[in-house]
């Protein structure tokens, strides 16, 4: 059976390597997406357990999740689309929101008034990512509107997003913290008082001590996944998926495998049954391109990966029952990216729901 080991040793060690990297200022534990697949309830409890101020996630109702269990702590929301069902509640439980827009600010307030709560919000603006955040062109405008709230909103912070921090020495970091301290300066001009910014992801946290402010938010690195290509930083990957040998047969030189026939023995071959598949979260175009791990060395994947099933061409012997780790040590989740032309983040977020997450390590 495939099955997702999760250590939550290897998260506390990674979280201690973000810590000394960023000296003097807070780490956000970024949890969002079931915690990069690693499960959310395990892993915020976890880093609770050390001393972890801050969680961020994308979605409310992933707030309200941790709400949900027991979680009483900071956490940061940024991502949500008008009419929001979950904005009173995440109001009323204390959860902050980004706030990116008049519109988005509007909803808040509009919260804030039913439940008798004032709204905490982080004001977002974009310094260059083009994606979610306010535009030079109307923070003022913004920054005025949060001002003539009053006491139905808190900010708590102002924050942005680096494009290209996982490339060393790109000059986009330096032109968007240029930004992003012009857009602060201007807000105070205005009379916003700024309790917190925060500008750096994981690659920026490791990479760029010059965006740390008052606070990094850490998500890859967490998991043990490098965000920048060549670099390990002494993470430790957190997660491994695993599966065994189903079964083993030899096919003729000339015999294909699997949908499609996409690859063919040129000799004799002994061919792999692996229990696990693209619901499972192998990457369907691992198919003749990824590697896992069997009995001390790397096997080819062969042929297309089925829902449920692969096939690897042994390069030495294996029984059925033994161990295959698709990624973990080794493979690591980037080399799997690599061979998937994808990343270490989507390979960590897509597997199943139907694969099992054992916890083990101390938290």
């Amino acid at each position: 059976m495939i099955t997702a080991t999760v250590d939550l040793g290897a998260i506390a060690h990674n979280l201690a390597l973000v810590r000394q990297a960023v000296p003097g200022a807070d780490v956000m534990a970024v949890v969002k997406a079931d915690a990069y697949g690693h499960g959310l309830r395990q892993v915020a409890g976890a880093l609770r357990a050390r001393a972890v101020n801050w969680l961020g996630v994308a979605l409310p109702s992933e707030a309200l999740a941790l709400r949900d269990f027991g979680d009483t702590g900071r956490i940061l929301a940024w991502l949500w689309a008008p009419g929001e069902a979950n904005i009173e509640r995440c109001v009323a439980t204390g959860v902050d929101l980004g706030v990116s827009n008049s519109r988005m600010l509007q909803e808040v307030a509009a919260a804030a008034a039913v439940t008798g709560t004032s709204a905490r919000v982080q004001l977002k603006v974009d310094t260059g990512l083009s994606r979610n955040g306010c535009s030079s062109a109307q923070w003022p405008a913004l920054v005025a509107e949060v001002l003539d709230a009053g006491s139905l909103v808190e900010v708590t912070g102002v924050w942005s997003h680096l494009a290209n921090a996982d490339i060393p020495d790109d000059p986009s970091v330096q032109e968007q913290r240029r930004l992003f301290d012009q857009a602060c300066a201007a807000a105070e001009e205005i009379g916003l008082v700024i309790p917190m910014r925060h500008l750096a992801n994981s690659p920026a946290a490791l990479l760029w001590p010059e965006t740390h402010y008052d606070l990094v938010r850490a998500g890859i690195a967490l998991y043990g996944v490098s965000p920048v290509a060549g670099r390990d930083f002494g993470l430790r990957p957190a997660l491994t998926l695993a599966s065994s040998v189903a079964s083993v047969k030899m096919i003729p030189a000339g015999g294909s495998v699997s949908y499609g026939s996409t690859w063919t023995a040129t000799e004799e071959t002994a061919i792999a049954l692996v229990l696990g598949g693209y619901a499972d979260g192998v990457p369907r175009a691992a198919g003749n391109q990824g590697e896992v791990f069997i009995n001390g060395r790397l096997h080819p994947i062969v042929g297309r990966v089925a829902m449920d099933q692969f096939m690897v061409a042994l390069r030495g012997e294996a029984k059925p029952g033994e161990q295959v780790t698709i990624f973990g040590e080794v493979p690591t989740a980037n080399d799997l990216a690599r061979a998937c032309d994808t990343i270490g983040y989507e390979i960590l977020t897509r597997i199943g729901p139907r694969v099992p997450r054992v916890y083990v390590g101390a938290p």
